[in-house]
């Protein structure tokens, strides 16, 4: 079901965080055909790589240009909300820096709990847990749940009851920095999606870090304008990064 609005913002940008060290040994554990990331950190914790700081920066000098340069579908924040893990607050803050805003945080932003198989290759969760990758390819993604994990529907319910929240925020042209298993959960409720479509469009076209995915208010709907734009790394000639695949079993 689509998500309606009575009021709420004129605009609501979602960006993925930047460049993290976990996507850098998420990459590096595919690249060994490793089961498991070289990686002793909370999920939380992850900060984001040299990389990632150079993207943050590039979107924030992106958002400092002149309208006519930033485009049609170029907005700048009324308001900035964050998830609460370290690589997408951190993208917020060097991105926002020098706009004047305060960066608000909610939890349920974060990304997805893999549970068991947090730090884990798809290789890894085959060899490791080969009953659980069998319900799971009975099941489907969208409604297994990893042991103490999240499926991507418990994702969607907790992206509802945000969108929700922002009722609030009427007029407003709001910047959320999250994670990609999010973006897709607020596509999924701001266009009405089913299982199938939602999950062809997160295997197909991977979401590149500090990607911009844009939708405008048109009456009682939210209209994508554009979705997993790169702009303001193309601009600035900064290395644009994504996981291969788009899979949704390795860390964001």
């Amino acid at each position: 079901m689509r998500t309606r609005w009575a009021t709420g913002p004129r605009s609501i940008t979602l960006v993925r965080h930047a460049e993290s060290t976990g996507n850098v040994a998420d990459a590096a554990a595919h690249r060994r055909q490793a089961e498991s990331l070289d990686l002793d950190l909370r999920d939380a914790d992850v900060p984001l790589s040299d990389t990632g700081r150079e993207q943050a920066t590039a979107l924030g000098r992106w958002l400092n240009q002149p309208s006519e340069v930033r485009g049609p579908h170029g907005t700048r924040p009324d308001a900035v909300i964050s998830s609460p893990y370290r690589r997408a607050s951190e993208t917020a803050r060097i991105a926002c820096e020098g706009l004047g805003l305060d960066l608000d945080q909610d939890e349920r932003l974060r990304e997805r709990d893999l549970g068991l198989f947090d730090g884990l290759t798809g290789r890894g969760i085959q060899s490791r847990h080969p009953a659980e990758a069998e319900r799971r390819s009975r099941l489907g993604k969208f409604y297994y749940q990893p042991p103490s994990g999240e499926s991507w529907v418990d994702v969607v319910l907790r992206v509802r009851s945000f969108l929700r929240d922002l009722e609030g925020l009427d007029g407003a042209d709001v910047w959320l920095f999250t994670h990609q298993a999010v973006i897709m959960a607020h596509r999924f409720a701001l266009e009405g999606l089913d299982e199938e479509h939602v999950l062809k469009l997160s295997r197909d076209l991977p979401l590149p870090n500090v990607s911009r995915t844009l939708y405008t208010r048109d009456g009682d709907r939210m209209a994508l304008q554009v979705f997993a734009d790169t702009a303001a790394l193309d601009q600035a000639e900064v290395a644009t990064t994504h996981e291969p695949g788009g899979s949704d079993d390795e860390p964001d």
